[in-house]
């Protein structure tokens, strides 16, 4: 991670995730994001994304359901 100064984290989880590409294309289209850091959890069916800035809701969930994923829960962790 570096230098990243994380404020908080979003725990999404995510139906329709099946396989590594899946996954891999998930964290990619969330890491485009500005400040967002993801990873994925394949067995649990979430995405952990770090934020160094505060990232609405509606703009992580609609990247990722332009992927053809739908998103369930969106929630927010403190830093």
């Amino acid at each position: 991670m570096g230098n990243m100064n994380i404020i908080g984290k979003k725990v999404i989880t995510i139906e329709g995730m099946q396989c590594k590409h899946c996954k891999n294309s998930v964290e990619a289209c969330l890491n485009q994001i500005d400040g967002a850091v993801a990873k994925v959890d394949l067995k649990k069916k979430t995405a952990v994304v770090s934020m160094e800035r505060m990232i609405p809701d509606m703009l992580l969930q609609d990247k990722i359901e332009k992927l053809g994923f739908r998103v369930i829960e969106i929630e927010l962790r403190e830093a």
